[in-house]
């Protein structure tokens, strides 16, 4: 096959590890996304632009000598606020799925407008400590922005599910969820939960966003370039999943880095968008 080649086995390791990484990201960017679909029935694309949004607010606090990890404790409070009243908005009106689908899509592109006019259509890089360090295991290299972000995705994905499985706040949101009017009849407050979770999602975004800044380079129409892999990563892991979209992230990550050491980068889109096809025409309105 032209273009075929077959790497060693220290550049197919280093490139399922560079997988892991990047998947894990694609799992925290899918957590928030698949738990707005699937418990509150609303496809939120807004949540890639809270999630842009969050990288350029960690990007300038740092330019201005914050630390990046620093910034979440102003970043997680705003984007929860911001996604409550989204929640609000929407169902003060009644919005469907589906519109909610096309409303905020064109709030991600007046958040992209938002974005070119204040930090202009230019590549800006995070420039921080962490961007510097890395260290050696095994042979591997691993820089230390991208196992922050592993870190952060495994711990939020098991806090996250272990809320979901153990407590009577996942028991009530997977109750809301299935059956709202049955679950209010037994005193589940679905309005106060909606506003919680969708609060939640949004600050997970955040957080997806500040790890999106450690370690790439940001231009705001970019955001539109993370929708169809963490798209699939999330219908891979199952809409309301908490660890599914971590799980299936990695897959397609070390699917991409494979296909990009064996034949060439431009190949690597279309794993995510083949499972993604794959899973619709043999799953189609499956939930978790």
């Amino acid at each position: 096959m032209s273009g075929f080649t077959l790497p060693s086995i220290s550049l197919l390791s280093q490139s399922i590890l560079s997988g892991i990484f990047v998947g894990a990201l694609y799992g925290l960017m899918g957590l928030g996304l698949s738990l707005s679909w699937g418990l509150l029935r609303l496809i939120n694309l807004a949540h890639f632009a809270f999630a842009f949004l969050a990288a350029y607010l960690c990007y300038q606090m740092a330019t201005m000598g914050m630390d990046p990890l620093l910034t979440l404790a102003v970043i997680v409070p705003l984007f929860f606020a911001l996604g409550a009243g989204l929640h609000w908005v929407m169902a003060r009106f009644a919005v469907t799925p589906f519109n909610s689908l096309l409303l905020t899509f064109g709030l991600t592109g007046i958040a992209e407008s938002v974005i070119q006019s204040i930090w202009t259509a230019d590549f800006r890089k995070l420039e921080s400590h962490y961007g510097e360090q890395k260290f050696k295991l095994a042979g591997l290299y691993i820089p230390v922005p991208e196992l922050i972000t592993l870190v952060v995705a495994l711990a939020l994905a098991f806090a996250v599910w272990g809320v979901l499985r153990y407590t009577d706040l996942g028991r009530a949101l997977r109750a809301a969820a299935q059956d709202g009017p049955v679950a209010a009849a037994f005193g589940v407050n679905e309005k106060a939960l909606g506003l919680l979770l969708a609060g939640t999602c949004a600050a997970l975004a955040s957080i997806a966003g500040v790890c999106l800044a450690l370690s790439f380079s940001l231009t705001p129409s970019q955001m539109y370039a993370w929708i169809g892999v963490v798209f699939a990563a999330v219908m891979l892991g199952g809409l309301g999943s908490a660890l599914g979209p971590l799980v299936a992230g990695m897959l397609i990550g070390v699917s991409e880095a494979v296909t990009m050491a064996v034949t060439a980068p431009s190949w690597a889109p279309i794993v995510s968008f083949t499972l993604l096809i794959v899973i619709l025409l043999f799953r189609p309105g499956k939930s978790a």
